[in-house]
């Protein structure tokens, strides 16, 4: 039996290796664990061009920045919910390039490879062609991210450019970064 992205994204669904998740807007109450998804990540400084020594504060500030629409992933295992990712949807441009939207996904370092980024870069998706973008574009995938770089190209996503040594990543040295792009 098929069902539909949107039948999926409107009940839940389960994927591999977790309980029950939905993807769903980000509130007042999730920033604790937002930072918690975060922190490890822009500590690690392997993935984002922020600061590694960016405070909780400037962080949630950069994520949650006007004009970012926050979405996180929420897992229910007996009673309990958790956040395994969090993602924010903008558009990619102003004027003559709004019609292009950006992303930015996190998923907690214990639920990597667990399905959550493939989850929420599908509901990014179907939610931006319901707000009426046309395309998305990552302006800066690192591209020793090799699992990110291959979990986009499965999604359609095409690498439209590469930026030489763009990148200062902490044991690899300078490395490319991509430009990867998608027609909704």
């Amino acid at each position: 039996m098929q069902i539909s992205l949107r039948r999926l994204l409107s009940i839940g669904f389960s994927c591999a290796n977790i309980g029950y998740m939905q993807i769903r807007p980000a509130g007042p109450a999730d920033t604790d664990a937002i930072w918690a998804i975060l922190e490890p990540v822009i500590r690690a400084g392997e993935t984002y061009t922020l600061p590694r020594d960016m405070t909780r504060e400037d962080a949630l500030s950069y994520w949650f920045s006007k004009g970012n629409e926050v979405f996180v992933a929420e897992e229910e295992r007996t009673n309990e919910a958790s956040l395994l990712g969090t993602y924010y949807l903008r558009e990619n441009q102003k004027g003559g390039g709004s019609h292009v939207a950006n992303c930015g996904y996190v998923t907690l370092p214990s639920a990597a490879g667990r399905g959550v980024a493939r989850t929420m870069c599908e509901h990014s998706l179907h939610h931006a062609r319901e707000r009426g973008f046309r395309a998305m574009q990552f302006n800066f995938v690192i591209g020793t991210n090799h699992r990110a770089v291959r979990l986009w190209q499965s999604l359609g996503f095409e690498i439209v450019g590469r930026l030489p040594g763009a990148f200062l990543h902490p044991d690899s040295g300078y490395t490319d970064a991509y430009v990867m792009y998608r027609s909704l």
